[in-house]
């Protein structure tokens, strides 16, 4: 099985960017974690960091036919991206959706997600451990 892990606008600057929402810890951080969640299943990771909503587009698209499994972050697009709903429904691939904070609790405009329309599953609240929750559901429903 081979996982891309798409993290959307902003992620990269985990650590710097509101730490008492975000954690303190890096993006890279996060991409080694969440390597050593992979691995544990012995399932290939590929990750994937974009601030631009047209390139989260095409990585999505580019998937298609080579992975088996997507977790996304994607962060603001969240809240405003039909295009990133569309692409998941074109491709088809089984998808979970992860937010390091519990966004249910913050600002009103945070309530909406347009990947929750496709995601088999959302996961919210949970830092980085969030992730760890969605390749293991992956796994243990696709492996």
């Amino acid at each position: 099985m081979k996982l891309l892990i798409i993290n959307g606008p902003n992620l990269n600057l985990l650590g710097l960017r509101e730490p008492t929402i975000y954690g303190d810890r890096n993006y890279d951080a996060l991409v080694k974690y969440v390597k050593e969640c992979a691995d544990a299943h012995g399932v290939q990771t590929e990750f994937f960091q974009s601030n631009h909503e047209g390139a989260i587009v095409d990585a999505i698209q580019q998937a298609y036919g080579r992975i088996d499994g997507i977790v996304i972050n994607p962060a603001a697009y969240t809240h405003t991206s039909v295009a990133i709903l569309d692409a998941l429904k074109a491709v088809q691939i089984p998808t979970v959706e992860v937010h390091l904070s519990k966004v249910s609790e913050r600002e009103a405009f945070r309530q909406i997600s347009y990947v929750s329309y496709y995601a088999e599953k959302t996961i919210t609240g949970m830092g980085f451990e969030g992730y760890k929750v969605a390749v293991d559901y992956l796994c243990e429903k696709y492996c």
